[in-house]
């Protein structure tokens, strides 16, 4: 059968891209071989820039109406300074969102659905169809038995960090930096929470974000080098860790788990070519970046945006999809630069110099500094507006900043563990 666009995943980018793509009058197929409502690996965190789009597109109502708390103030400890602020608006909104992903999932496929998209749960790709050099559609089986070709001038692959789409098409990586992190995620029952936290300190970072259904989440994360450690005794490791961040051991002391331990050091840092001749990547298939910033709803959202509209513009013959989805690359690339180096950077976990830390204590002092930190944080605005010369020159005078700076140069990073690997623990 044809199609427009036929889409490989349906979950953020794959899902918002279809809604858009429909809205805009396309006929669209969505794959994927899950069924909703179903959960993933995830931080949860929906930044401020991403809450805005779901407020525009007339979602954010439906996620809150899910009982997804609202996040406004958060805190932030470094090594022994705490900065406190609050998330900053971006039209009209001002709270980030951490919902389950069964929650926000099901309400993107839905919403897709609605507008008229196709969603086939339970679909396995098989393979690309090619013609003459061209990515012309997808052959696919259900798990119930029974195959068959869908045909459309463009595939979009939106099926994750190791997309089937991104290899079947050999899409060149042009910035790939291997995993630096293991990453470990767990709910908890009755934790006293007031704002949300992140925490940081020597080779150790844990965030902790209200979720759906009373419960919160923990995300810890440590150097992929550790993770043999980590894997001997999970729930031990778990603990020790949040002991280390400040109160947060008392009270989840206090607190029930709810689930297992689920962790993975499966977190490359990885930039691919966005299109070809007949395909196209979204969300993580294309760009992906280590947890520790939590960006990555985010960017699957403001991908959809912008492809979903590269797509419409080039298909409708105002320019060639060609030129369109050029320009779609670029603008991703250009929107995800400087955050992209300082995840990687971050999660590096490069030891924290005495000029850094009087550098963190300016920015608690300081209100108007500390509502700069969390607006880059969010992605609100550039982080490297924020850390550049000028800003922190004026944050720290010149003396500092040049302290600054030859601490910088004298600050190796750890080099990052060559393997990946994930596990599991309900203990």
């Amino acid at each position: 059968m044809s199609q427009d666009v036929i889409i490989v995943g349906a979950r953020v980018a794959g899902a918002t891209t279809a809604m858009l793509l429909a809205r805009a009058g396309l006929k669209v197929l969505v794959v994927d071989r899950a069924t909703f409502p179903s959960d993933t690996l995830s931080t949860h965190q929906v930044q401020v820039p991403g809450c805005a789009r779901l407020a525009a597109w007339g979602l954010l109502d439906k996620v809150i109406a899910a009982g997804t708390p609202p996040t406004r103030d958060v805190r932030f400890h470094v090594g022994s300074t705490r900065i406190d602020g609050r998330f900053p608006a971006v039209d009209g909104v001002d709270a980030m969102y951490s919902p389950r992903r069964i929650v926000l999932d099901s309400i993107l496929v839905q919403a897709a659905r609605d507008t008229g998209a196709e969603i086939r749960e339970n679909a396995i790709v098989d393979s690309l169809i090619e013609r003459d050099g061209h990515v012309a559609g997808v052959r696919i089986h259900a798990k119930s038995g029974g195959r068959q070709d869908e045909t459309a001038p463009l595939v979009i692959g939106a099926d994750g960090r190791n997309s089937f789409v991104a290899k079947a098409t050999k899409a060149r990586a042009y910035h790939d930096r291997s995993a630096r992190t293991v990453a470990f995620y767990t709910y908890w029952d009755d934790l006293p929470l007031a704002t949300g936290e992140v925490h940081s300190w020597d080779r150790r970072a844990v965030g902790v974000w209200p979720t759906n259904d009373g419960l919160a989440i923990t995300y810890c994360a440590w150097p992929a080098s550790e993770f043999a450690g980590f894997r001997a005794d999970p729930e031990r490791a778990l603990l020790e860790t949040l002991d280390g961040a400040g109160d947060l051991g008392q009270r989840v002391g206090a607190a029930r788990r709810v689930g297992p331990i689920r962790a993975t050091t499966d977190l490359p840092n990885t930039v691919r070519a966005a299109f070809g001749d007949g395909w196209a990547l979204a969300g993580d298939a294309g760009l992906v970046m280590d947890p520790i910033t939590g960006q990555g709803i985010g960017h699957a959202l403001r991908d959809a945006e912008l492809l979903s509209t590269a797509v419409v513009r080039g298909l409708q013959g105002r320019r060639t999809l060609t030129s369109t989805l050029r320009r779609y690359q670029a603008d991703r690339d250009r929107q995800s630069r400087a955050m992209f180096d300082f995840t990687v950077g971050l999660a590096s976990f490069p030891r924290t110099t005495p000029a850094e830390q009087r550098m963190f204590e300016a920015i608690a002092a300081r209100p108007d500094a500390a509502a700069g930190f969390f607006a880059g944080l969010a992605g609100a605005t550039p982080i490297d507006s924020f850390f550049s010369p000028r800003n922190l020159i004026n944050l720290t005078g010149f003396g500092a900043f040049i302290a600054l700076g030859r601490a910088r140069q004298r600050n190796p990073q750890p080099r990052p563990a060559p393997t990946a690997a994930s596990a599991e623990s309900g203990r």
